[in-house]
């Protein structure tokens, strides 16, 4: 319910507006800048990650992994996998939207790259904590896979291969 509520609120209350983008492939590029800005998180991560493993107390380099080293690897790894399957759907969705629903794109960037850090603090927190993360990651690329399937299946299937 929150995430929702977040990017409606963002859309709404934000003061900006995408830019004019008329071709599909303007879309696409302006869809490639926003997403540069999610792999904020996940640089930091592997920063984080890299100290970790030099900090750590482990006498062998590719041995057993402390908890601390393992979270920082987990979050890393993860955020990767859902960063690819974040950006291909934003990819479709920049080709479907309407020109005016454009400000969406920027707006689930930042979500993303928000929910991810989220995740991290409650992965890092206790793992029962984890889920409110995310699913405030995994839903909206749900949603979006979904629009996306129903965008290319019923609203315009004799484009579907175009």
């Amino acid at each position: 319910l929150l995430c929702p509520c977040l990017v409606y609120g963002a859309y709404v209350f934000l003061p900006f507006d995408a830019p004019l983008l008329p071709t599909v492939s303007a879309r696409l590029v302006y869809t490639l800048r926003c997403a540069a800005f999610a792999t904020f998180p996940i640089v930091l991560g592997m920063i984080v990650s890299g100290i970790s493993r030099l900090c750590s107390s482990a006498l062998e380099p590719f041995g057993e992994l402390q908890r601390e080293v393992e979270i920082h690897r987990t979050y890393v790894s993860q955020s990767i996998h859902l960063f690819i399957l974040y950006f291909f759907n934003m990819a479709v969705l920049a080709t479907y939207l309407p020109q005016e629903v454009l400000k969406l794109i920027p707006l689930l960037t930042g979500l993303f790259a928000i929910s991810r850090l989220i995740y991290w603090l409650s992965y890092a927190i206790g793992r029962s904590f984890r889920a409110f993360g995310f699913s405030m990651t995994f839903l909206p690329l749900l949603a979006m896979l979904l629009w996306n399937l129903y965008s290319m299946f019923i609203l315009e299937p004799e484009n579907l291969l175009a």
